[in-house]
């Protein structure tokens, strides 16, 4: 990702970065993006999962539209939070930067984000919903449980007051299932 010309830019997050950025902004709001959704289908062996156990983590898959946040970062932050984010999200994942426009209340904008690439090796290309949600059940990671990181991002949205009626359908799914097998 490269530094921005000049003034502030804006980071689009759709996952944690919605309620963990885990960098320094001077402002962050709600915003909308066309073209991607948001979807499981990245699998984590570190930070939701294991080599042995697998997680997986949310990415922008193309078609449709995702609700997320915008995130505001100084020019004299830049160089600090591209670097935090490429560490964050590139190195264990294959995801492609991008720009987005967003469209937040008051007037869009364009953003960065990280898009899945379709051709990477944690690409998760065909998984149905029950795979998925034995999946999400099953992993552990080193920032906690692949059940965890969907209910803080269905929380999150809740919050927001953005109904992901996908996302918590596989978050009851899950805990149905976690109830069966208990």
């Amino acid at each position: 990702m490269a530094l921005p010309p000049s003034g502030d830019f804006w980071v689009f997050g759709y996952g944690s970065l919605m309620w963990n950025p885990g960098f320094d902004h001077t402002d962050a709001e709600p915003g909308l993006i066309h073209g991607y959704h948001r979807r499981f289908c990245l699998y984590s062996h570190r930070h939701r999962g294991t080599e042995e156990l697998p997680g997986l983590v949310l990415g922008l898959a193309p078609g449709g539209s995702c609700h997320g946040m915008a995130f505001r970062v100084a020019r004299e932050n830049a160089e600090a939070v591209l670097a935090y984010l490429w560490d964050r999200e590139m190195v264990q994942y294959d995801y492609r930067p991008t720009s987005v426009k967003v469209r937040l209340r008051t007037r869009p904008v364009v953003a960065r984000t990280f898009v899945v690439d379709l051709r990477g090796a944690t690409f998760a290309k065909s998984l149905d919903f029950d795979h998925t949600v034995r999946m999400i059940r099953r992993a552990r990671g080193e920032r906690g449980t692949n059940r965890d990181y969907l209910a803080q991002t269905v929380a999150h949205l809740r919050n927001l007051g953005i109904a992901d009626g996908h996302l918590r359908r596989l978050l009851m799914s899950v805990d149905a299932a976690d109830r069966e097998n208990s």
